[in-house]
């Protein structure tokens, strides 16, 4: 057995864990040894004070050392078992619960002498602890500094810090995978010895060489990988597509609005992508309203003109037809375009797969069934992926690989994040970025109410739907819920319904897609007026009539998630409004939220005080999503060390290093499989 891998072994391979244990670790998620040392303390605990029972502090856990009296074993059921203690100042019972007589004889023998701690109650004149944390006849086992760990029912500290101890003393020692300049910066600390500091109940608060070497590590196993797929996806040859300006020209002559700079910048290194001789894998970040789907649709004229077929994927079947729409009004008519979804009919289906397998369909736009196994491309130039930022690397991989090597990659992001996320999340690709907005883009204004000025937010919206504009009514909850006092949707909506008869709409995750797109198309053909909704409506889709939307509570939102839900208003030339509703008792951060979005409409500078507010791994949903986050490492309190590992990895990259001193550190971060993909 290689060293390492007694780091990736079951939990259950550790002396003293059984089937029970095994079964609480693994419901924390904690499943090999490496889980294990991957989840540092919370916190610690100084049992080193000895105190008599006469200076107990009521509320704290404290330790003292006790006679054992005497036992009281109730023989009515569900009635807690005592031990009486004492010392020379005073008396304590020890309460225990669900503990087995023999088993209480056992560590706390009449006429023994132990040491006990846990937390002092007081009762009835009396002193008491209820199922005391650690007992021992030896003192000194129990007077030290313990390390505390998130628990989870039927996990006690003392047997995990048993459990802790027994991984910490077979560590193996590991041969380096650090460079000798990147070691001195952490005054060269090993990984066991780091791991062992990681959990010394003394350094829980404090920050060193030991938690920054454990940290780059974690930042340069996900960047190797990055590293190692783009330089996979270099090494493919393709057929450079061939085409010029005819195409961009006869487009931009049928939109009313000029492209921005980013915008034409973007084009720019597209194209040079498309043209070269290596394949592109490039992300196309942009804010909302920035502009992405008239830059990529142009890039996929530019293609279908090289003689190559494009296929544009994207989240949902509105936003897929909206993309026809577009396409169908800008493209010429001997460009064939069609849409396939789940709503296509079974005749039509076989036609498309039949005329995309002969070459016949230049434009296929659809969702995720766009790449099931049965549908067969004839000459696959470019795959653009849009909203898709739940895609990890490894299934971007398996996309670029389907449509062969003369594919290229382009993904569109409405999402702006920070360098130091695009590093992670999207490092495999190159980037181009979209910040500013068409001219035609009225700024949208955001203003916040109370929630008990409602009618006036009434009376507003009355105004605005006699102009024959429309109003998104965004609210948290489906239901209306005991425990979480927030305005829930399906109440909304009744109320509004009363005011505005049929003119509103309620839509949210709980209705079958059908029915849901259903009513999203009642709204865009304007037959409702108010659409109410849970962030359901999140996702681009394209509502020019809307001008307005209101979201309840929206202090419960991040701002992330506010700045994407108010970009779906200011789509057309209208003047448009956000409107922030909330209650009087806003906590800090939630005041700081509502005037960080009324100030800007800039989405990064937005994700960046997100990222500071909230932290990173809940900024996109990315704990929700499946792809991997950082246990550690934190792209905005690390960012220093994100961008040594960037500086290091391009080093390896110059020096055309192999990775077989990282193997190790990849395997144990769980990143081998996808390198096992790519080579």
């Amino acid at each position: 057995m290689n060293s390492y891998e007694y780091l990736l072994q079951d939990i259950n391979r550790i002396k003293g864990i059984g089937s029970k244990t095994t079964k609480l670790f693994k419901k924390k998620n904690i499943n090999t040894i490496f889980d294990l040392l991957w989840s540092p303390p919370r916190s610690s605990m100084d049992r080193t004070n000895l105190v008599k029972i006469s200076e107990l502090q009521i509320g704290k856990i404290q330790t003292i050392t006790v006679n054992v009296i005497k036992y009281n074993f109730p023989r009515i059921r569900n009635l807690p078992n005592r031990v009486f203690c004492e010392d020379d100042t005073g008396k304590i019972e020890c309460i225990f619960f669900n503990s087995y007589e023999g088993y209480i004889k056992k560590i706390l023998p009449i006429g023994s002498k132990v040491t006990i701690s846990g937390k002092i109650n007081y009762y009835k004149k009396k002193y008491q602890i209820t199922n005391p944390n650690y007992i021992s006849a030896n003192k000194d086992s129990i007077k030290q500094i313990f390390s505390q760990y998130s628990l989870t029912a039927g996990l006690t500290e003392k047997k995990y810090n048993i459990i802790i101890k027994e991984v910490l003393k077979n560590i193996p020692d590991l041969d380096e995978w650090l460079s000798d300049g990147i070691l001195k910066k952490f005054n060269y600390i090993s990984w066991k010895n780091a791991l062992l500091e990681l959990h010394d109940p003394k350094n829980i608060k404090k920050k060193g060489n030991f938690l920054n070497r454990l940290i780059f590590d974690e930042i340069i196993s996900t960047f190797l990988i990055n590293s190692r797929v783009r330089k996979a996806i270099k090494k493919i040859k393709k057929v450079s597509k061939k085409f010029d300006d005819k195409e961009f020209d006869r487009i931009k002559n049928k939109v009313d609005f000029e492209l921005t700079n980013d915008q034409n910048i973007a084009l720019d290194e597209i194209n040079k992508d498309l043209k070269s001789s290596q394949k592109m894998f490039r992300l196309l970040q942009g804010d909302v309203g920035s502009g992405k789907t008239i830059v990529a649709l142009i890039a996929s004229a530019n293609v279908i003109s090289s003689g190559f077929q494009v296929c544009l994927m994207a989240p949902t079947e509105i936003l897929a037809r909206q993309h026809y729409n577009l396409a169908s009004k800008l493209f010429d008519k001997n460009v064939n375009i069609k849409i396939l979804t789940s709503k296509t009919e079974n005749a039509e289906r076989s036609e498309i797969l039949k005329n995309l397998n002969n070459n016949n369909i230049n434009f296929i736009i659809g969702t995720h069934s766009l790449f099931q196994e049965k549908i067969k491309y004839n000459n696959l130039g470019l795959i653009i992926i849009d909203e898709q930022h739940k895609f990890g690397v490894k299934q971007r991989k398996k996309l670029s690989d389907k449509g062969g090597k003369n594919c290229d990659v382009l993904v569109m992001s409405a999402t702006p994040i920070p360098r130091t996320m695009i590093m992670t999340v999207f490092g495999d690709m190159d980037t181009s970025i979209i910040k500013n907005k068409p001219k035609n883009r009225k700024e949208i204004k955001t203003y916040s109410k109370l929630e008990t000025k409602s009618e006036e937010i009434i009376k507003f919206v009355k105004k605005q739907i006699n102009h024959k504009n429309q109003v998104f009514w965004v609210c948290p909850l489906i239901e209306e819920s005991k425990k979480i006092d927030h305005q829930s949707s399906v109440k909304r909506y009744e109320s509004l319904k009363k005011i505005f008869k049929n003119k509103v709409g309620l839509i949210h995750g709980a209705l079958e897609k059908d029915e849901k797109n259903n009513i999203l198309l009642k709204f865009l053909n304007k037959k409702i007026d108010i659409l109410v909704s849970t962030t359901v409506i999140e996702v681009g889709i394209d509502f020019p009539n809307a001008n307005i939307i209101i979201i309840e509570n929206a202090n419960k939102f991040g701002l992330s998630q506010l700045h994407q839900l108010r970009g779906r208003v200011g789509r057309g030339d209208k003047e448009s409004y956000c409107i922030l509703m909330f209650r009087s008792n806003l906590s800090e951060n939630a005041k700081k939220r509502i005037n960080i979005l009324k100030k800007t409409t800039d989405g990064f500078k937005i994700s960046d005080e997100d990222m500071k507010l909230r932290g990173y791994g809940d900024l996109l949903g990315f704990k929700q999503s499946g792809l991997q986050s950082f246990r550690l490492a934190d792209p905005v309190l690390n960012e220093d060390l994100f961008l040594l590992a960037e500086k290091e990895v391009k080093k390896i990259e110059q020096e055309n290093q192999n990775l077989d001193k990282y193997m190790t550190l990849l395997k144990l971060y769980d990143r081998a499989d996808i390198l096992n993909d790519i080579v």
